[in-house]
């Protein structure tokens, strides 16, 4: 049989290599010696079934698929991946790309939501970070590879994906009907809660993030009333790309290191620090993260935890402290594999156990104040007496500090009062407001 001739000369030479090696005096160790044996079984089990399984096997989907258990059994965020895989890995962090916009991982051989993408048809349709898909489209998801969940879940825009998910406090499974849509590639925007203390939302991290977050700082701090604090919004931001996270860290670090990253090899084993020289921020600053805050968004939070340079809060982050690099193969192959753990500055590993937040606040939108006031708030003041002085007429600066700006026709203003009714957001609002009151009272 003339493939199962090709893989007798491929041991062959395999074994040729070895003794070749002996010969010129190069140390053969007993792992290599054990891992000559575990070919030739290899080869063994693959002629075997060659030849007399029940039906013909394809020898290249043989091997393909124990080189995909065999990246895949390492962890979660290994694979290998057929050229059509690897394009659309290029996709997420490039171009735009139509699907239905939520990031998945494998958790115990278990398809699970990381988080969905903001705006996107998932977030919209209320898919939530720990779900589990168990369908899509009719399929089931037990033994599917991440990247045949990635692939089914992408595709031509407004056709119609329908997924089943598991989640955690229903009785039972819910069934979705999503049309894919073009996935935004912007992942920065910003508001202002009131004058003086901005909205930072970061969605995820690609490639011109700190680009767009730089923008919309000059944005912020431009604006008429100085800019005394700062929300940055982590929630259901997955991650992306290393360098973004640590350019975006930079932005509010003047020295100290961002995120060491520590592999095997030497090569994979690196500090990245805080480059000093740039305009200091002295505003404070607050950051929301939850537990759809993952890899790159759990490097900044880390980073400005460390250096006590922002209050974390929420609820605890993920728990993805791995660097995966990816490589390409030949065929348009490519092989996605973890090198290295990241540390914190203080050199914590958050890996499984997540960024914790500083102040523990879960999330709620909170009603808008309707109830009639106590008997308490109808009790009478000083204007309701006879012949009261009068109020002098004040600046308008001067009104109460936690008032939500007044309504306005535009759809930015109408944002951020849903942001006041955020809890988390308004919390981390409160917070900044009495900072900066502190501040005044001690005279700084």
């Amino acid at each position: 049989m003339i493939v199962r001739s090709f893989y007798t000369r491929w041991l062959c030479t395999a074994v040729l290599a070895l003794v070749l090696a002996m010969s010129y005096g190069i140390p053969v160790c007993a792992e290599t010696g054990t891992t000559y044996k575990s070919l030739k079984l290899f080869v063994e089990v693959l002629e075997e079934l060659e030849k007399n399984y029940v039906d013909e096997v394809d020898a290249d989907t043989l091997i393909h698929n124990a080189i995909k258990g065999m990246v895949e059994n390492l962890d979660p965020h290994s694979s290998f991946m057929p050229p059509e895989a690897f394009d659309d890995l290029q996709d997420e962090t490039k171009g735009e790309f139509s699907g239905l916009g939520i990031v998945i991982t494998m958790k115990d051989g278990i398809l699970t939501v990381v988080s969905p993408i903001e705006g996107t048809p998932a977030y919209k349709a209320g898919i939530f970070a720990g779900d589990i898909i168990v369908k899509i489209d009719d399929e089931s998801t037990k033994g599917m590879a991440l990247w045949e969940a990635v692939s089914k879940m992408r595709g031509p825009r407004h056709e119609e994906v329908v997924i089943t998910i598991i989640r955690e406090d229903e009785p039972a499974p819910l069934v979705f009907s999503l049309n894919r849509d073009l996935i935004p590639m912007t992942s920065v925007r910003s508001a202002m809660l009131k004058p003086g203390y901005g909205y930072l939302r970061v969605t995820n991290f690609r490639m011109n993030t700190h680009e767009e977050i730089a923008a919309h700082l000059e944005k912020l701090q431009s604006a008429e009333t100085p800019l005394n604090g700062l929300v940055i919004d982590l929630r259901d931001n997955p991650g992306g790309l290393l360098d973004q996270a640590i350019k975006v860290s930079d932005f509010f670090l003047d020295e100290g290191v961002i995120v060491s990253i520590k592999g095997r090899e030497e090569t994979n084993t690196q500090e990245y620090k805080a480059r000093p020289g740039k305009e200091e921020q002295k505003y404070p600053i607050v950051v929301l993260i939850n537990g759809g805050s993952a890899s790159a968004s759990e490097i900044v939070a880390g980073a400005l935890q460390d250096h006590s340079r922002a209050l974390i809060l929420g609820t605890p982050s993920f728990g993805k402290g791995s660097v995966q690099t990816v490589r390409p193969l030949k065929d348009g192959y490519g092989l996605k594999y973890t090198i290295a753990r990241y540390y914190t500055p203080s050199g914590r590993s958050i890996q499984a156990k997540g960024i914790q937040p500083d102040i523990a606040v879960p999330h709620a939108i909170l009603e808008k104040e309707t109830k009639k006031p106590s008997a308490f708030d109808r009790m009478l003041k000083e204007k309701d007496l006879q012949n009261s002085l009068r109020p002098e007429e004040t600046d308008d600066s001067l009104r109460d500090a936690v008032s939500p700006e007044p309504s306005s026709k535009s759809r930015q203003l109408q944002e951020t009062e849903q942001l006041h009714q955020d809890a988390q957001v308004r919390r981390a609002l409160d917070i900044l407001i009495s900072y900066g009151v502190f501040n005044k009272v001690n005279g700084n």
